[in-house]
C-alpha cells in the first residue's frame, strides 16, 4: 500500500447534478424521470425495470443518435413538485414509486422506488424528496403485487409485499408452512379495511394478542392509514407468527 508524498490534485464534481450516455434512438425529456438500463448502464425515460438517477435537468435529444452519442444531465438530490396517484393529505412520508418516466404512484407494483412524500400540495400532487441511490426503498427487494380482490395465498406468495387498495378485501393464508410475506394497506386514511384469515386449524399471534385457531387479524378501517403493514411469517405447527406491525390491528 501506498500513501501519498506530495500534493494531488483530484477531479471533483460540486453540487447535485450527474451525467449518464443515452441509449440510441431515443429522447430524455426535461423534467422526464431517468432510468438506467441495468444491461448496458445507458439511460432512458425511467421503466419499471431501471434503475432511478435522477430527473433531467434539460431535454436529451438522442433520436438520431447511437448509443452514448450525448449524454444527459440529471437532478440526483433536492425535492420536486409530483403529480401522486391518489395523493392526499395524509400521505406524509409515504414511499413514493414510478412507473415510469411520468407516472408517480404509492404503489411498488411494476414501479421504481424514488423518494418519500415530504409535503402535501393539493389533491393527487405532493412535495417528493429524493437522493437517487441514497435513500432506500422500505420494501427493498420483496416482489410486489397489488389486490384489489379476495385472494388466497399459497407458497409462491412467498416474500412478496401485497399493497391492499380495495376496502374489505380478505386475504386467505394457506394451511401453516415455512413461508412468510408483508401486506401494505394502500387506502387513503380511513378508507381501506384489511382481513386477513388463518386456516381453521391455526391461529394468527401478532404481539400483545392472544392466539386463537380460524381468527382473522383485521387492520381497523377507521384508523386504518396507507403504509400501515404486517409481516407475517411461519410460527409453528400452531399457527402464523407476526415478526412485524404498523397501525391498529385486531384479532375478530
Amino acid at each position: 500500500m501506498t500513501t501519498l508524498a506530495v500534493d494531488l490534485g483530484r477531479d471533483y464534481e460540486l453540487g447535485d447534478r450527474n451525467e449518464f450516455p443515452v441509449v440510441a434512438a431515443d429522447i430524455i425529456y426535461s423534467g422526464a424521470a431517468v432510468g438506467l438500463v441495468i444491461a448496458s448502464g445507458h439511460s432512458r425515460p425511467l421503466t419499471s425495470v431501471d434503475k432511478f438517477v435522477g430527473f433531467a435537468e434539460k431535454q436529451a435529444d438522442n433520436s438520431a443518435g447511437a448509443a452514448a452519442a450525448i449524454n444527459v444531465r440529471v437532478i440526483k438530490k433536492g425535492c420536486i413538485k409530483l403529480a401522486i396517484t391518489g395523493a392526499v393529505i395524509t400521505d406524509v412520508n409515504q414511499p413514493i414509486y414510478a412507473q415510469d418516466d411520468n407516472t408517480f404512484s404509492f404503489i411498488k407494483t411494476s414501479g421504481v422506488f424514488i423518494g418519500f412524500m415530504r409535503r402535501f400540495v393539493s389533491s393527487g400532487y405532493g412535495i417528493v424528496e429524493f437522493n437517487a441511490g441514497v435513500l432506500i426503498d422500505p420494501h427493498e427487494g420483496m416482489l410486489a403485487e397489488t389486490i384489489s380482490a379476495n385472494k388466497t395465498l399459497d407458497a409462491l406468495d412467498t416474500g412478496k409485499v401485497f399493497f391492499v387498495d380495495t376496502d374489505g378485501t380478505a386475504i386467505t393464508m394457506p394451511a401453516v408452512a415455512m413461508m412468510g410475506c408483508r401486506f401494505v394497506n394502500g387506502g387513503a386514511y380511513g378508507t381501506v379495511i384489511i382481513t386477513i384469515s388463518p386456516n381453521a386449524n391455526d391461529g394468527i399471534q401478532p404481539t400483545d394478542l392472544t392466539t386463537v385457531d380460524d381468527k382473522d387479524l383485521i387492520n381497523t378501517k377507521a384508523t386504518a392509514n396507507r403504509g400501515d403493514m404486517i409481516d407475517i411469517a411461519y410460527g409453528d405447527a400452531t399457527g402464523w407468527a407476526v415478526d412485524k406491525m404498523v397501525g391498529t390491528w385486531a384479532k375478530e
